[in-house]
């Protein structure tokens, strides 16, 4: 800040870091086996990173961090591999969730909760409502979420509306649609990072990474930490953002 005053909480002191990162947290198994170690481990040490990382978020004044924590396509892994994520969970929210209030975050739950066992669904709830007043970090967990089922169903209720001579469809834009979206309160994603080497978004807001910059890095996630998300945030510095236009944009 140029006048030399504090960032206030959530506000970053740097003019071009990203207010909005998105993380795809990839690499727990990979990690595990590299150790041989049973893939439950890499797991449990991924939730220690995550931890790590929104308390780094705090430092670094980032403003929003959404985490894809389970997709959709998650299902068709063995029973037992579900079971493990599920009780990481249910464990990260019964221990941390505390800590997260006192600390100033809010936690956002994007994705399908139809199906969830009863008990999953009122954790989630139960720590959004805790929290919704909290104003430092909006922490989004995508959990159940697929890019594709959101941008379906933003469609499915724009088409109920038309059907039900609520709207004219000529009067569906992208924004429209963009409205109807899980969050569509929160900023599009500035910077999205995958760990673990990989090079893709695997139906991980894919409208809202419309114009986001993409850091790929080759640690699996249980490695990753404030150091290596500051280097993440070094390379999105370097990046001309300009939104289809000719001339970079400044700010997000």
């Amino acid at each position: 800040m140029s006048n030399g005053a504090m960032p206030k909480p959530g506000e970053s002191d740097r003019a071009d870091a990203p207010r909005h990162v998105a993380i795809i947290m990839d690499g727990n198994g990979r990690w595990a086996a590299a150790r041989g170690l049973p893939r439950a481990e890499g797991h449990r040490r991924g939730v220690d990173a995550l931890r790590k990382v929104v308390r780094a978020s705090h430092e670094l004044g980032i403003s929003y961090l959404t985490i894809f924590s389970f997709s959709s396509e998650n299902w068709s892994r063995p029973a037992s591999e579900i079971g493990d994520l599920f009780g990481l969970l249910r464990r990260f929210i019964r221990n941390d969730l505390a800590t997260l209030h006192a600390d100033g975050v809010r936690v956002r739950v994007i994705g399908e909760r139809d199906g969830l066992e009863s008990d999953i669904c009122a954790l989630l709830n139960e720590a959004e409502e805790l929290t919704r007043n909290n104003t430092r970090l909006t922490l989004v967990v995508a959990f159940n979420y697929g890019s594709r089922q959101e941008i379906a169903n933003a469609a499915q209720r724009l088409a109920r509306e038309v059907a039900e001579g609520k709207r004219d469809p000529a009067t569906i834009t992208t924004d429209t649609l963009g409205s109807y979206l899980d969050a569509p309160d929160i900023p599009d994603p500035d910077l999205i990072i995958r760990t673990s080497g990989e090079q893709r978004l695997s139906n991980f807001l894919m409208w809202q990474a419309a114009y986001s910059e993409l850091v790929f890095v080759p640690i699996h996630w249980p490695d990753f930490d404030k150091a290596a998300l500051e280097s993440a945030i070094a390379e999105y510095a370097t990046r001309e953002r300009r939104f289809g236009g000719l001339v970079a944009k400044t700010g997000s």
